[in-house]
């Protein structure tokens, strides 16, 4: 009772592959796939937009430092009231377009984890089923064969 190990490269993802034991061909188990290219940075898109926002907020705050100076140069103290009002104007919104930025950051980081944990039920599930399948295989072979011991050893799982 040998099991072959097969790489991903054997069979193409998402295709059957036959179980071999002794030689007979078993059950038909789906093959582990591998991690697609496109699985692991698929957000390039998303990624030029945050540089865009977080571009626009450092353009933002150089265009108030012009604005005070270019402000205080011609008219002096007399406009420090609409300097201040354009000030927090300028900064909020540079502030939120810093935010927009991270944002879309942090939606590729937790895309990449949803992946990640995708990935890894799968896998999970992959081997629980076979698990399940040569358990069952076991669990037949007893019932044919009463005298016949388990390949692990250990006595089968009741259900």
């Amino acid at each position: 009772m040998v099991e072959e190990t097969r790489s991903s490269t054997d069979v193409p993802a998402g295709r059957v592959a036959p179980e071999r034991r002794g030689g007979a061909v078993g059950a038909q188990h789906p093959v582990e796939a591998g991690v697609r290219d496109d699985d692991l940075e698929p957000h390039e898109g998303l990624r030029y937009i945050a540089r865009l926002f977080k571009v626009l907020a450092v353009l933002l705050v150089l265009m108030l430092l012009f604005e005070v100076i270019i402000g205080l140069v011609q008219q002096g103290d007399e406009s420090i009231p609409t300097l201040v009002v354009e000030a927090t104007r300028l900064v909020v919104f540079a502030a939120l377009l810093w935010g927009a930025g991270d944002l879309a950051l942090m939606l590729i980081e937790s895309n990449h984890d949803l992946r990640a944990t995708r990935i890894l039920v799968g896998r999970l599930n992959t081997k629980v089923q076979r698990m399940v399948d040569i358990e069952s295989d076991e669990l037949e072979m007893m019932a044919a064969n009463p005298s016949h011991k388990s390949v692990s050893g250990e006595p089968p799982l009741s259900r």
